[in-house]
This record gives C-alpha cells, sequence and structure tokens, in this order.
C-alpha cells in the first residue's frame, strides 16, 4: 500500500487562527522570545493554575532545568521509571547526576508508587523522583508526594503527555515540586517544538529564568524593550539555549484554547476503539486495552497483546498493520533495552517485569483529534484482521 494511502500515526491539528498567529509574529519584526512568549506563559499558568509558568524549547530542556534550580548534580541520584522517553533519565545524566530505576504498576503504565519507596530504602543519594505520566493518565501522585516528603526528596513530575490532565488532586503537572509538559510534533497540543516549566517555588523559577539563557540576568526582551541600556547584563552561571521563540508561542497560543476540544475528541476515538476491541471474541482474547482513570488526557491509545496468545511477535503484529496501511509506533522501548544503559547501568531486565512486559508486547495505534470515522474503522478492522491471522490456537 502507497504511503499516502496510509493512515497517519499522528496528524497537527491546525487552523486558519495558527497560520495568522505566525503572520502577526512575521509582520511585528520580533521572532526571538518576547511578548508572545510572555502571554504564553500567563495563560498557561493560568489554566493549570499554577504560580509560575516558564517556556522551553523542548521538555527535554525543561526536565534539565528543573533538576539543576532543585539543586541535582554530580554525586545525586534521580529516580524515574525504566519505560519513559529516553531523555527523562538523560537529563539528569547531563547534570552530572546518575539513574536509578523503579518498575512501572503491573496493571498499567506508570511507575510503581511501592518501587518507588523500595528504591529509596535501599539509596540514600537519590534527589529527586521524576513520575510519568505515560499516555496521559496520571501517576498515583497523592501517594508519590507523601512518600518523597517523608523521605524529604524533590519530586518533578515528567507531565509530556498529560495536557489537559486534571484530578479530584488537581492538574498533572502541579501537583508536585515542578511539571514539565511538552509542545513537541505529536503531543496533545503542538508548535512543532517546546515545552513549559509550571513550579510553585519563586527561587526556582527565577533561577530557571536565567538558565534558560546562559546564565544571563536579564531576558532579551527586557534588554531591548526597557529603558535601561540593552548592551549591559550580568551572567551570574553557566547557563543553557533553552528558550522558546515567539514565533513558536504564537502557535502554542492558539493551541492552548482549542486543548480542551482536542482531549475530548481524542478521548471519543479512544472509547471506539476500546469498544470495538471489547467486544469482539478474538481481539477480546488476545489484546488488552489500556487503563483508564480519572483526568486521562488519552494522549496515546496503547495496545498489550497477550503474549501467550500470539502466533509470532509484536513487531510481527504491528509490520502486518503497516503492510495494511496502518502506522504504528511504540511507546515505549524500555531503558534496559538500550545500548548506552545496558553498557552504564547493567541493568537486568528481569528486575523490571513489568517494564519488560509491556515493552516486550506494546504498540500504538493512530490517534489524533481529527481522525475521520472511515480512518477510526480502517484502525478497528486492520487490528481485528492481524488478530485473527495472529491468535494462537488454544491446545
Amino acid at each position: 500500500m502507497s504511503k499516502a494511502d496510509s493512515i497517519p500515526f499522528f496528524k497537527p491539528s491546525f487552523t486558519s487562527e495558527e497560520e495568522e498567529a505566525v503572520l502577526r509574529v512575521l509582520r511585528s519584526g520580533w521572532l526571538t522570545t518576547g511578548p508572545e512568549t510572555l502571554a504564553l506563559e500567563k495563560e498557561f499558568a493560568a489554566y493549570v493554575q499554577s504560580p509560575y509558568a516558564l517556556a522551553v524549547n523542548s521538555a527535554t530542556s525543561g526536565l534539565l532545568l528543573a533538576q539543576q534550580a532543585f539543586g541535582v548534580g554530580p554525586g545525586d541520584k534521580v529516580l524515574t521509571t525504566p519505560y519513559t522517553f529516553i531523555s527523562t533519565a538523560t537529563s539528569a545524566v547531563h547534570l552530572g547526576a546518575e539513574v536509578v530505576y523503579a518498575d512501572i504498576e503491573a496493571d498499567g503504565f506508570n511507575i510503581d508508587p511501592q518501587a518507588i519507596e523500595r528504591a529509596l530504602t535501599q539509596n540514600t543519594a537519590i534527589k529527586a523522583i521524576i513520575p510519568v505520566h505515560i499516555a496521559g493518565l496520571p501517576c498515583r501522585m497523592s501517594e508519590i508526594m507523601d512518600i518523597a516528603r517523608h523521605y524529604k526528596v524533590r519530586v518533578i513530575e515528567d507531565a509530556a503527555h498529560s495536557f489537559p490532565s486534571k484530578t479530584k488532586e488537581g492538574w498533572a503537572g502541579n501537583l508536585a515540586d515542578a511539571g514539565v509538559f511538552s509542545f513537541y510534533a505529536t503531543k496533545t497540543i503542538t508548535c512543532g517544538e517546546g515545552g513549559m516549566i509550571c513550579l510553585n517555588d519563586q527561587q526556582a523559577s527565577e533561577r530557571i529564568k536565567r538558565l534558560r539563557s546562559h546564565g544571563i540576568d536579564r531576558t532579551i526582551w527586557d534588554r531591548y524593550t526597557s529603558n535601561k541600556a540593552s548592551w549591559l547584563y550580568d551572567v551570574t552561571e553557566a547557563g543553557w539555549k533553552c528558550n522558546l521563540p515567539d514565533i513558536l508561542s504564537a502557535i502554542a497560543r492558539v493551541q492552548l484554547t482549542r486543548a480542551e476540544e482536542f482531549r475530548a475528541k481524542r478521548a471519543a476515538i479512544c472509547a471506539q476503539y476500546t469498544k470495538a476491541f471489547t467486544e469482539n471474541p478474538i481481539t477480546r482474547e488476545l489484546i488488552e486495552p489500556p487503563p483508564e482513570g480519572e483526568g486521562h488526557a488519552w494522549h496515546l491509545y496503547l495496545i498489550t497483546l497477550q503474549s501467550d496468545r500470539i502466533k509470532g511477535t509484536r513487531d510481527d503484529f504491528g509490520r502486518m498493520l503497516q503492510e495494511k496501511g496502518i502506522s504504528i509506533s511504540m511507546h515505549f522501548i524500555p531503558h534496559f533495552s538500550f545500548d548506552w544503559c545496558k553498557k552504564r547501568y547493567n541493568l537486568n531486565p528481569n528486575d523490571f517485569p513489568n517494564a519488560k512486559r509491556r515493552g516486550n508486547n506494546t504498540l500504538t495505534l493512530p490517534l489524533w483529534p481529527e481522525m475521520r470515522e472511515d480512518d477510526v474503522n480502517r484502525v478497528i478492522e486492520a487490528v481485528i484482521s492481524t488478530s485473527k491471522a495472529m491468535i494462537r490456537s488454544r491446545p
């Protein structure tokens, strides 16, 4: 099947409003971090009810800056899950820290609070925990925060998947010491690249403002719009280049106004998937749909194949879907599978049985807000027909 006939894994949802936002910035003559970014920060902070929101050029940068602002550095360790994108871990390593891993829950994809506590009792060098809200379902944050307070460690939510996610406790990404969101090309709202750090610590917020722009004590917008001489500034510490330009912030501002609309559309598609797979006798036996829960943003739709019922492997299943014109992805390849992690930490996958099972048997189906009914039905039909071809007969 030609690529043109395939259903893509994701497509961004843009309208003339995003186009006009880009043109507005181009016509203004100011492209880098400035009034659009300042407005985005205020609007995002109000949305998730956070005292401070700081725009950055990626969620990876946000994780790095949040950890650095809380003092993570050489000699420290950061606890996270092996079932996440690699930058959740490498952001700590770039600061000179090392990573400790805790397994995910048996019935889901998020980090297990009990595994967190076991790791903390065994390692006093852990300075921060980074729970990841996989696919948009918030972690058990109240339990995690109780554990963190007991052991006096910081918690930074990797909220790249979880906007907008609201529970009775509040907004995901605003339930800990800091939360980091993503505006990457495939995320729930997007401007191509970008992210946001939300936190309630004024001192850490002021430090991140400097760190994201080379450690300079004045923003570029302030330097060129205030009465103070634009060429005068100080560098207070060695920083990074992590600021978000206005042309991307303008797009993100429009997307922010559509976030709940997008979430509702994704949730409806996911409900169709789950209904179809649980009602069909073949897929009901072969496929485990993703867990549901309060505040789910439905960023991704992950299915887990029952390994004892499939002929072949998850990869074989994925290739058959691709041959039918269904683009798929994998969230996630566990860190203990990567050469870098193997060499650095010599991890045994059997120490993380839940992450190992998901890593071997899970794949991600197409999902984006403007999927047509025909697209959704094609995905469902392809999954069902592939399941029929690959299900193992019972003895």
